[in-house]
């Protein structure tokens, strides 16, 4: 066990000295494998390859692929007109059609950093021309990329599961809950914070007649591809790793139906597929090489029983996981804590009789609040490069978002039907 906490404290220690997170990982467990002399070192490289070789995590380049597709073939355009029309009255016209957007495309991409780094480019700019302050729309955006992984198709998800062991469909349909209420209380406060900073809205006069009808016709067949994903697994056409290439396909069709989709841009999609999903498969394999010594050294066990002694009460639990989750996702990027926490933690759930889709919730949830939070948060970093807003003005304007995203979090922690709501209803 002094083992096992020597090589955390240095895997720590590197990730605070800003080390990438899966060198970081693996320094961790090679340290744990040289400072244990009867463990076979061939395990190392064993437990790495076979962390990744999951059919399960297959639908990660599927659905990777399927988002850049979506991207480079004329769908977010069209998408993004809709929102325009549907949000075009509200105060803070273009900050709602930031949101409603990343709920939209969080159905298409699955990826909360792309999502982030696509709207900082597309709406940041004309949100600053038309007076909206840097640290404002730098803000917005970061945080309504967190929806992007609580919808339909989200990473996190497939990378929970398969963890976990838990259905990957009920947590697709699960995440519908969720990401509705991040949603509709962001653009509340969006038009709360907007009314009084005088954010004026896109337009004042009515849409001329059809207007609405004609933007939704547009965005109408990539809108399908969420129906598409869940109605097809719900019922049993295909697995949600299969829904990964129907997705690729679908979005292949689509951009060569409006005919924005080239070879140059396959070819791109392709590159940004390969840089992303390899990104997301060192952390994989790293961590489930550290998650592997922790079992082994039966930390879960341990840990489960030392908790179990002390806490009796399953919503001191998990008051307690999400201050300790918080504080995590500040300095650890979300799928390696992932791979390492949730082997110690959804046992500890599960012995509480706490529902398990309602814990991947909470568990996906705090970790999308620490990609946005610093000293590390990858949204943070991602909104702020692009935008080229300061760390300390976006910490400033992100405090009210702050604490929308902690009573929302509150919200699925003590009201379960937020995340199990229209798993009941379907399943």
């Amino acid at each position: 066990m002094i083992s096992v906490l020597f090589a955390s404290l240095l895997m720590l220690v590197c990730l605070f000295m800003k080390v990438p997170v899966f060198i970081s990982v693996l320094f961790g467990s090679m340290t744990y494998f040289m400072a244990t002399p009867n463990v076979p070192s061939l395990i190392f490289a064993q437990r790495i390859v076979s962390g990744i070789e999951s059919t399960t995590l297959l639908a990660i380049p599927f659905f990777v692929a399927a988002g850049v597709f979506m991207n480079c073939s004329g769908v977010t355009s069209r998408v993004m007109k809709f929102c325009t029309v549907v949000t075009g009255k509200m105060a803070g016209g273009l900050a709602q059609v930031n949101v409603l957007l990343s709920t939209l495309m969080g159905g298409l991409s699955g990826s909360s950093l792309a999502d982030a780094a696509m709207e900082a480019k597309m709406l940041c700019p004309e949100m600053e021309r038309q007076g909206y302050s840097k640290e404002f729309a730098t803000v917005v955006t970061a945080t309504s990329a967190m929806i992007t992984p609580l919808i339909p198709p989200g990473i996190a998800m497939i990378l929970y599961g398969s963890i976990a062991n838990v259905s990957i469909g009920k947590l697709f349909i699960a995440g519908i809950g969720p990401g509705l209420l991040l949603c509709l209380s962001m653009m509340l406060l969006v038009s709360s914070i907007s009314k009084k900073r005088g954010y004026v809205p896109i337009r004042t006069e009515k849409l001329p007649k059809g207007e609405v009808l004609s933007a939704f016709k547009e965005a109408f067949f990539p809108l399908c591809l969420p129906i598409i994903i869940i109605g097809g697994i719900r019922l049993g056409i295909f697995t949600p790793t299969e829904a990964g290439s129907v997705a690729i396909v679908y979005a292949i069709v689509l951009g060569l139906s409006y005919k924005e989709l080239n070879w140059k841009g396959v070819l791109n999609a392709f590159k940004d597929t390969v840089i992303t999903t390899a990104g997301i498969m060192m952390i994989v394999g790293a961590a489930s090489c550290f998650a592997w010594i922790l079992t082994r050294e039966r930390a879960p066990q341990a840990l489960t029983a030392l908790i179990v002694a002390y806490v009796h009460n399953k919503y001191l639990f998990l008051l307690i996981v999400n201050i300790f989750l918080l504080f995590v996702g500040m300095f650890i990027e979300g799928n390696a804590a992932m791979i390492v926490l949730v082997p110690l933690l959804a046992p500890i759930a599960a012995a509480f009789g706490i529902n398990e889709i309602q814990f991947a919730m909470i568990f996906i949830f705090n970790m999308s609040i620490g990609a946005m939070s610093p000293p590390m948060g990858t949204l943070m970093f991602v909104t702020c490069s692009v935008t080229e807003c300061k760390i300390d003005g976006f910490i400033k304007e992100a405090i009210p978002f702050f604490i929308l995203l902690c009573a929302c979090l509150l919200l699925l922690t003590f009201v379960p039907i937020c995340s199990t709501l229209f798993v009941n209803l379907l399943y």
